[in-house]
Formats: C-alpha cells, sequence, structure tokens
C-alpha cells in the first residue's frame, strides 16, 4: 500500500507524495542539550528512526536526507553552565555526547545531518534581515521581533486564532512589543552570556528562527516532511512556519507529523513528582530493546504512559523472540504485511501484531528493519541491572566449581550449584562435549 501519514496541519491521513522521490527530505526537532535526555526526548527520536527507515526502504538508502538538530544555544544551557561554572562548550559538549550515546543505545541510527544552532548563526541572521525588509519583523531595543499581525494565516497549523493562541500561551509582556503575541527572533546577551555581534547589537537568536534557518540550509525553503512532539506545535511550530514563508514567499514543509505525549504512571513527568525519567537511568534498569519496544507498541500518535509492567512486558516479549529465533539466520526480505503496517502512518503496534506469525527467518528480518533482535542471543540473556549482584565472572566462578564438583562425582554439590544459581536467576544449559552455557532467567 502506499505510504500514508497523519499531517497535522490537514487534520487526516493523507498519501506521502515526496517533492522529489530521489531527494526526500525530513527535519526533526532535536534536544536542547543541558541535561540527560528524558522518556519525553526519546520518544520522537525512536518514532522518526523508524519513519526514516522505512522511507528508505520505500526510495532508497541515499535518497534520504534526515535532519536532526542540536541546540546549543539556549537559556537554560546557559543557567546550567553557570550552576556547573564550566564553559558553555564544554556542557553542550557532554551533554550531546551522552544524548548520542544514549540515543545509539536504544538502537537509533543516525541522522543524515546534525546541525548545532551555533553552526547557523549567519544564515539565521541573514533570514531575520530578509523579514525586517520585507515588513514582517522590526527591530525595537536590541531585541528583534516578528510581527504576527503581518502574517492572515498565523494560527493554521494550531487551529486556533491568534487571540486564543495568545489567550492559552505564556508571552512576554514587554514594551517594546507592537503586538502581545509577537516573538523573539534576536535578543540582546551581556558580557557573560554567549552572543554575536549582528546588525542589530551584540546578542543571540531565539529559538524558533534557529530551526528555520537549519532547515533551510539543509533542505532548502521547501520540503516534504516537518516533525516532532505534539508539544511543539504551539509556539515552536507555528512560529517557524510563519518566518520561514515570511522569508523564503514559499510554503514551508509539506506533511507535520507529531507524535503523541508520554506520562509515567498516568500522570506528567515532573521533577516535583519524583517520576522525572532519564534514558540514561532506564538504560541502567531494563536492555535497552525492551525500552524500544515498550515505546513502538503505543501507536506514535496516542499518548504513551511508560509503566514498570510495560516495559516488563516487553522485555518478556523480546525473551520470547530471541529463543524463538536462536540459531536462525535472517531471511533478508520483510514481509510485505509488515511494511504495508507500517506505511499506514507508522503504525508499529500491527506490525509488532503481525510479526507475533513470522516464521523465525521473517521474524529476524522484520525485527532487524525496527531495530531489535541486534544482540546475539547468548548477551541478550546474560544482560544484567546495573549494580546486580552476581556478575559473569561471579557466574563463571560457580559453574567452574560445578563442572569440578560432577568431574570428582560429586552430584550433590553440582545440583547444589546449579540451584543456587537458578534462585539467583540463572540458568544453565548443559551442552555435548562437557560444555555449559548460562543465560538470565526471563
Amino acid at each position: 500500500m502506499p505510504l500514508q501519514l497523519y499531517d497535522s496541519l490537514a487534520r487526516k491521513k493523507r498519501d506521502f507524495v515526496p517533492l522529489d522521490p530521489a531527494k526526500v527530505g525530513m527535519y526533526v526537532c532535536g534536544p536542547t542539550v543541558y541535561d540527560f535526555a528524558h522518556i519525553g526526548n526519546a520518544r520522537p527520536v525512536i518514532v522518526f528512526d523508524v519513519l526514516f527507515r522505512l522511507l528508505r526502504r520505500l526510495y532508497g538508502e541515499n535518497a534520504v536526507n534526515y535532519v536532526r538538530n542540536i541546540t546549543d544555544v539556549d537559556d537554560k544551557i546557559n543557567a546550567r553552565a553557570r550552576d556547573e561554572k564550566i564553559a558553555i562548550g564544554e556542557l553542550t559538549a557532554r551533554t550531546t555526547a551522552e544524548f548520542h550515546a544514549d540515543m545509539a543505545a536504544l538502537g537509533n541510527l543516525p541522522p543524515t545531518h546534525e546541525p548545532r544552532a551555533t553552526q547557523r548563526i549567519a544564515e539565521m541572521q541573514a533570514m531575520i534581515a530578509r523579514l525586517i525588509e520585507n515588513g514582517h519583523a522590526y527591530a525595537a531595543e536590541g531585541h528583534v521581533l516578528f510581527n504576527v499581525t503581518s502574517k492572515a494565516d498565523y494560527g493554521r497549523l494550531s487551529g486556533r486564532s491568534r487571540d486564543e493562541l495568545i489567550a492559552g500561551a505564556r508571552v512576554e509582556v514587554a514594551p517594546y512589543k507592537r503586538d502581545a503575541g509577537d516573538f523573539v527572533l534576536w535578543k540582546p546577551s551581556d558580557v557573560d552570556t554567549p552572543g554575536w555581534d549582528s546588525p542589530w547589537g551584540f546578542g543571540r537568536p531565539g529559538w524558533h528562527i534557529e530551526c528555520s534557518a537549519m532547515s533551510k540550509f539543509h533542505l532548502g525553503d521547501h520540503f516534504d516532511i516537518h516533525g516532532g512532539g505534539r508539544d511543539l506545535i504551539f509556539p515552536h511550530h507555528e512560529n517557524e512556519v510563519a518566518q520561514s514563508e515570511c522569508a523564503n514567499g514559499t510554503p514551508f514543509a509539506n506533511y507535520w507529523v507529531h507524535n503523541g505525549f508520554v506520562t509515567v504512571n498516568g500522570e506528567k513527568m515532573s521533577k516535583s513528582l519524583g517520576n522525572f525519567l532519564t534514558v540514561r537511568d532506564l538504560l541502567a534498569k531494563y536492555p535497552p530493546e525492551a525500552i524500544r519496544l515498550a515505546m513502538l507498541k503505543t501507536h506514535y500518535r496516542q499518548p504513551l504512559d511508560w509503566t514498570d509492567a510495560g516495559v516488563k512486558e516487553a522485555k518478556d516479549k523480546l525473551d520470547a523472540w530471541y529463543r524463538k529465533t536462536d540459531g536462525v539466520t535472517s531471511s533478508g526480505a520483510v514481509p510485505a504485511a509488515v511494511i504495508d503496517a507500517l506505511a499506514d502512518d507508522l503504525n508499529t503496534h500491527h506490525a509488532l501484531t503481525v510479526m507475533e506469525s513470522l516464521s523465525p527467518a521473517d521474524l529476524r528480518a522484520a525485527a532487524a528493519f525496527i531495530g531489535l533482535l541486534a544482540a546475539p542471543v547468548a548477551d541478550w540473556f546474560r544482560w544484567q541491572p546495573a549494580g546486580a549482584a552476581l556478575d559473569e565472572s561471579s557466574i563463571q566462578s560457580q559453574i567452574d566449581a560445578r563442572v569440578a564438583a560432577k568431574a570428582a562425582k560429586n552430584f550433590a554439590e553440582a545440583d547444589r550449584i546449579r540451584k543456587e544459581l537458578l534462585d539467583r536467576g540463572i540458568v544453565l544449559e548443559d551442552k555435548p562435549g562437557g560444555v555449559t552455557l548460562w543465560r538470565r532467567a526471563g
């Protein structure tokens, strides 16, 4: 079946027709790198990783340009660097490396391009200058602001009038604004805050202009897909549309794809509630593929409620799949029914249901396609949470002691060691030739 995606602007599923099948372009808003990524950050990375894989399957591996940015200039970054008493570049280098490590652990492919906001300051300034020239922006007291009343259809992405948007959002009240809804394109920096020289004074860009400049640099004025979380529809994506279309004089993105919110045990994730979960914390508790599968079980547009029971269920399912495919070589051909499920607005829930009935060889092929069953079977069953009491060397020492007990015909001792290991979640498997393998019970 043809690929269909739910377009947030059209508010319906649409057949995906790329501007150029040989150059499919997708831009996804990436992280602001001031701390470890949390599960809300991880969900869009996983969702759009699967879409990237599907687009490459449909149009060719070299035909898809997937751009995901790094926001490395932001007030949250400035505040964290001051708190830690380190240079901002040192902070963003560390947190970017942590983000890369965590997302790779979850089985995500790297994007085609990963621009950093600080690399595209000149392009941001050029876009701001064009907006001023054509009457869509104005300079005031060291700031440059976009004039929302200059764009008649402002608010069409979120589906609300400008007055409704302003009433429902926290907008900065400032005397230099012509309209309460006007948003910042450039703002002044003091000597202790990162900044760049500009025609409007020493300063730094606003958040929204960063993505408009980076997407334009890598994908052009008009491209296929813009993605991100639902929380970005307003104000971020709404403002991207306004400034990009007014600066470039063309439509911006043809399809807007947004993933649903993430909650934890039915509640909004919050540090004050004690339910703020970072990917790094989860990787210490669960195998990475279990986290990935737990994310993919829910359709990307639906809210995802993260629970320990849900990730445990994902771990159990992967245990079963690893056993089913042990020693089996992938067929290499992803079954059409799996591709069709994903082509129906990236329906990973249905794709996983289809995978239940596949042969072991086809299951391996389908799982690999969506980033699962990538570990050697023995490694999968030997995984343990960080800080687990029984490490691999301890297990092997007990196995060696059991082998020695059997050689001495002390079978009671051999049985005792087997039971002790089993009680601690370690299953032994005796193979021909006196070889003993082990795995963690799942």
